[in-house]
C-alpha cells in the first residue's frame, strides 16, 4: 500500500516547496487540488500549462506520485448554470489530469448537506452530470472518480451500483472509498458486515482510499481526531486491502501536521 496525504492539510506554498515538504514527512503519494494546495493558484481558470509542467517536474523529483487530481464540484444542483460550470470544469481538469501523471480526477456530487427529498430531486442530475464527464474521461483515455458521501446525491451503495451501471464504462468511472463519508449512525451501524458489504460490491471500482477518523461531540458536531481514535473500525478494511488490493493508495484527510508520523504509523498498520 502507498500512504499519502490530502496536500492542501499542510497549507498553500510555492508548487516545488509542497513536494518537499511531502518528501520529508515521508509520503508516497498525494491528492491534489491545486488552488488549495499551491500559491499562485487562486481557481481551476488560474492553472495553466507552465504550472502543469512545474508539478510533474516536481512530484517526480521527489517521488511522491499524484492518485488524485482534486477537483470537486457540484455535479447534482439544479441550477443548470452551477451544473454547467462543474462539467466543464471537470472536463478541462481531466486534461490537466494527463498533463501531471495524475491516475483520476477526483470529485464529490455536491456540496451541501442535503435532506432525503433534496437527495432524490438532485440525483437525476447528478447522473446526467456524471455521464457527460466520463464520455469526455472516455475521449481522453483519463479517468474520473466519485466520492460517495451519505448527504449527497450518491449516498449509499445502492446509489453507486446504479451509476455504475447508468454509465457502463468502468473503466473510465472509478470511485473513492471514504469510510467517515459513509458512516452516519456510528453507534448502531455494525461496522465489520457494513465494510464487508461496500467493499464485496465496490472494490473492483476503488482507485483510492481516504483515510480519517472522528467522533460527534455531545451536540452532534463533526470532531475530526487522530486515526484510531474515533468511532472508524477499520479492521475490516484492513483485511479486505491485504487480500485484494495491498498496491491500494491509502490518503489522509484532515491531517493535523503536527501529528502526522503517528497517523502515517496508523495507516501503514493497514
Amino acid at each position: 500500500m502507498k500512504i499519502g496525504v490530502r496536500a492542501h492539510d499542510y497549507g498553500r506554498m510555492e508548487i516545488e516547496k509542497l513536494a518537499e515538504v511531502l518528501h520529508e514527512e515521508g509520503y508516497e503519494a498525494a491528492q491534489l487540488a491545486l488552488p488549495k494546495a499551491f500559491a499562485g493558484i487562486q481557481r481551476y481558470e488560474d492553472i495553466t500549462l507552465k504550472h502543469l509542467e512545474r508539478i510533474r517536474r516536481a512530484f517526480e523529483e521527489y517521488h511522491i506520485e499524484i492518485p488524485i487530481f482534486g477537483c470537486y464540484m457540484d455535479l447534482g444542483n439544479p441550477d443548470p448554470v452551477i451544473r454547467d460550470h462543474a462539467v466543464k470544469t471537470l472536463k478541462k481538469c481531466l486534461a490537466y489530469s494527463k498533463e501531471v501523471g495524475a491516475k483520476v480526477v477526483g470529485t464529490e456530487t455536491a456540496y451541501p448537506h442535503l435532506n432525503q427529498q433534496e437527495k432524490k430531486q438532485w440525483y437525476p442530475y447528478m447522473v446526467d452530470s456524471v455521464k457527460a464527464v466520463v464520455e469526455e474521461a472516455a475521449r481522453l483515455d483519463v479517468k474520473l472518480a466519485i466520492e460517495p458521501v451519505y448527504w449527497h446525491p450518491l449516498e449509499n451503495l445502492e446509489a453507486v451500483l446504479d451509476i455504475m451501471d447508468k454509465t457502463g464504462d468502468p473503466e473510465h468511472l472509478r470511485m473513492i472509498f471514504d469510510a467517515s463519508n459513509l458512516l452516519q449512525f456510528p453507534d448502531t451501524t455494525d461496522q465489520r458486515a457494513y465494510w464487508e458489504e461496500w467493499l464485496k460490491y465496490t472494490g473492483k471500482y476503488i482507485e483510492a482510499m481516504h483515510i480519517k477518523d472522528f467522533y460527534f461531540d455531545k451536540n452532534g458536531g463533526y470532531c475530526p481526531t487522530l486515526l484510531g481514535e474515533g468511532v472508524i473500525q477499520y479492521e475490516a478494511v484492513s483485511q479486505w486491502l491485504h487480500k485484494n488490493r495491498p498496491d491500494m493508495y491509502l490518503l489522509r484527510e484532515e491531517m493535523n501536521p503536527e501529528t502526522a508520523q503517528a497517523d502515517i504509523k496508523f495507516m501503514k498498520k493497514l
